[in-house]
């Protein structure tokens, strides 16, 4: 098992609840991409596209459509690949651990996704880990918790369907 870094209140954002849905099935909603474009972004937002390379060093691409039809395309690095239980992917490094240069206004930031079962559900944690408290407030701004709670909503709902 891999180790992580603490938690560091001033740089990190988590999300962090128990789901009524198997491990399995969170596991697959976040790993397979026809999957991914039916939850990832939280309503009225939608994601048009997504491309996953699963493995370290591989792609985690999405395009994100805001209401108004505007496309925000993402790309970066799957860094730790635990089958069932922990996916960790950047936006500071793209396919094969290259690093990158975000555009005005983006902030780099490490997403640690972990699984764990929970009676008949899941236990759910995900952390933002960004290299500075700037960084993490732009992220808190602009809805870390909100967003994200919205999306894992729409997640279970994805798999209860499946």
């Amino acid at each position: 098992m891999t180790a992580y870094p603490s938690v560091n209140p001033d740089l990190d954002l988590v999300l962090e609840r128990t789901v009524d849905v198997a491990p399995e099935l969170v596991w697959r909603a976040w790993t397979t991409p026809e999957l991914v474009v039916r939850w990832f972004a939280p309503k009225p937002w939608s994601t048009s596209s997504c491309e996953i390379d699963l493995q370290p060093g591989g792609r985690f691409h999405t395009v994100m459509r805001s209401p108004e039809g505007t496309e925000y395309p993402s790309t970066g690095c799957i860094l730790v690949v635990e089958e069932g239980r922990t996916l960790v992917f950047t936006s500071g490094l793209g396919p094969g651990f290259r690093p990158q240069v975000g555009t005005d206004g983006d902030f780099p930031f490490t997403a640690v996704i972990r699984i764990e079962r929970s009676g008949n559900g899941t236990k759910y944690t995900a952390t933002a880990i960004h290299a500075d408290a700037s960084a993490k407030q732009s992220h808190e701004k602009m809805g870390f918790v909100e967003g994200w709670g919205t999306a894992l909503d729409q997640l279970v709902e994805t798999v209860r369907g499946l």
